[in-house]
C-alpha cells in the first residue's frame, strides 16, 4: 500500500497530539497537601518508590499491602522478618539514613519518625519526606492520625477507617475490664537494670487510654523511665506488673526480664503471688507501637490477660 506524504504528515501530527497529552497528563499527577509532626510535605498520591525508616509505619504498609523500596538494616522486629531479605535495599539505620542510599533509590517519598525524626530537615533535602512520629502523650491518637495519612495517599482510606473502628472498640472493652483490676506497675529491663513507666511516659497509654490504675502516680515522666530497684517494686507492691523486656525486642544478648524478676522481694508482691506478672509483647512496645496492628495486638494481649483474673 502506497502512503502518500500527506498521510505521513498526518500521522506524525497525530503521534505528536498523543505524546503531548500523555505529558500533560504526568505534569499533573495528583498531589496532596500532607500536614505531619515536621511541617507540611506536598507528595504525590500512590506514590511508587517509597523508603521508610519507622517499623510502626513499615507494618501499616504491610498490612495495606503497599511496597516499599529500602528499609532500615538492623533491628527489624519479627513481624517483619521478611524485609531482613536482600531483595530490601538496606537505607541505613533507625537512627543513620544512608544518603547516598536514599539518592540512588530516587524515591518519590521517604518517610521517617520516632527514631529518625531528627534526621528529617537532611532527608527532606534529597526528596519528598513526611515525619510520622508518634506523641508519647497521645500515643493513640497519633497512630491513628498516622495511619489514616498513609491511608489517604496510598488510597486506603476504607481499610484504615475499619482498622481504627476496631481499635477504638477494642480499648472501650478493655478500659471497662480495667476498671476493677487494681493497680498496674510498668517495668523495662535492659541490661540487668529496671526502670519503671508511669502516666504521660513512652508506655503511659496502659494507663492513659486503657485505664490500668497507677500502683505510683507519681513516677517521674523520662524518655528512659526512672531507675527504681527491687525495694521499690515490693514497696509499690502493684496488682500486677507489665514487663518490657528491651533486649529481647532488639535481638541483644542478655539476662532475660523473666530471670531477672525472679528475685526474693519480686516474689513477695501481690502480682508475682496472683500470677499477674505478664511479659509484654517487647518488639510491639518498643520498636513497632506507632503501628495501628501492633496497637491491636497490645490492646488484645492486654485484655486477654487481665481476663483470666
Amino acid at each position: 500500500m502506497n502512503i502518500s506524504p500527506l498521510s505521513n504528515a498526518l500521522r506524525g501530527l497525530v503521534l505528536a497530539a498523543a505524546v503531548a497529552v500523555g505529558g500533560a497528563s504526568a505534569a499533573t499527577a495528583e498531589t496532596l497537601k500532607i500536614e505531619h509532626s515536621s511541617g507540611v510535605t506536598e507528595v504525590e498520591k500512590n506514590p511508587k518508590t517509597v523508603l521508610v525508616y519507622d517499623f510502626g509505619m513499615l507494618e501499616t504498609l504491610e498490612m495495606l499491602g503497599v511496597p516499599v523500596a529500602g528499609v532500615p538494616g538492623s533491628a527489624i522486629p519479627p513481624s517483619l522478618e521478611k524485609y531482613k531479605a536482600d531483595s530490601y535495599p538496606k537505607i541505613g539505620t533507625l537512627f543513620e539514613p544512608d544518603y547516598e542510599a536514599i539518592n540512588a533509590a530516587e524515591p518519590n517519598l521517604v518517610i521517617v519518625g520516632g527514631r529518625s525524626q531528627s534526621k528529617y530537615a537532611d532527608v527532606a533535602k534529597l526528596a519528598p519526606t513526611i515525619d510520622l512520629t508518634s506523641d508519647d502523650k497521645d500515643q493513640i491518637g497519633s497512630v491513628k492520625k498516622n495511619a489514616a495519612i498513609l491511608g489517604q495517599i496510598f488510597g486506603k482510606d476504607a481499610e484504615i477507617t475499619a482498622s481504627i473502628a476496631k481499635l477504638d472498640a477494642s480499648i472501650e472493652a478493655l478500659r471497662a475490664l480495667s476498671a476493677d483490676k487494681g493497680t498496674g506497675l510498668i517495668l523495662l529491663t535492659t541490661g540487668g537494670k529496671i526502670s519503671a513507666y508511669g502516666k504521660g511516659s513512652r508506655f503511659g497509654e496502659l494507663h492513659d487510654r486503657f485505664g490500668i490504675k497507677p500502683a505510683d502516680p507519681n513516677l517521674e515522666v523520662a524518655t528512659h523511665g526512672q531507675a527504681v530497684s527491687y525495694e521499690y517494686i515490693l514497696e509499690t507492691n502493684p496488682d500486677w506488673i507489665f514487663v518490657v523486656d528491651r533486649d529481647a525486642a532488639i535481638g541483644q544478648q542478655a539476662q532475660p526480664a523473666a530471670a531477672l524478676l525472679d528475685n526474693e522481694l519480686v516474689r513477695q508482691t501481690k502480682a508475682w503471688k496472683e500470677g499477674q506478672v505478664v511479659y509484654l509483647d517487647s518488639a510491639k512496645l518498643y520498636l513497632t507501637a506507632s503501628g495501628l496492628k501492633s496497637q491491636q495486638d497490645i490492646v488484645d494481649q492486654i485484655t486477654q490477660a487481665l481476663s483470666k483474673k
